[in-house]
């Protein structure tokens, strides 16, 4: 997974649907706030939240353009169905949220959940690039959710 002579440079448009899908309810909170918005609130980790924001993208270009040769095709049913399942959660995670459920467990689905199913995702596709981006935005995605929301 970590021999760079398999790394190429090449589209991948299922980690770009996978990066846009999960950004869909993102989109929709900028555009429309929810009745008790406590994620509008001002962060008191800027720098985790920084750092994350670097990560994202990093994650987000390591999913979308590198492609690594050797893993095999197509991607296994079960590594297929624990993203859908993590994407389904992160949904549901929103529409709690939007019904003005904003506890500790809708938090921590809502921090979770998307790193989650890109972690699998880089892993399925043995890009270890976008593996270590993805660890690296969970722990800063998830030292914001817990330190501003969860005490």
């Amino acid at each position: 997974m970590f021999t760079i002579k398999n790394y190429k440079m090449g589209f991948d448009l299922w980690g770009l649907l996978l990066f846009l899908f999960i950004m869909l309810p993102n989109f929709l909170w900028f555009a429309l706030p929810a009745p008790n918005d406590v994620l509008r609130v001002s962060s008191v980790t800027p720098a985790a939240d920084q750092i994350g924001q670097v990560f994202q993208v990093l994650m987000a270009a390591a999913l979308c353009v590198l492609r690594n040769t050797s893993r095999k095709q197509p991607m296994k049913a079960s590594y297929k169905a624990a993203v859908v399942l993590l994407v389904l959660l992160y949904f549901g995670g929103w529409l709690l949220y939007y019904a003005g459920i904003t506890n500790a467990a809708v938090i921590l689905i809502l921090c979770l959940a998307p790193c989650m199913a890109f972690l699998l995702f880089s892993l399925a596709r043995k890009n270890a690039v976008a593996l270590l981006a993805a660890g690296g935005f969970l722990l800063c995605h998830l030292t914001y959710g817990v330190i501003n929301f969860i005490r």
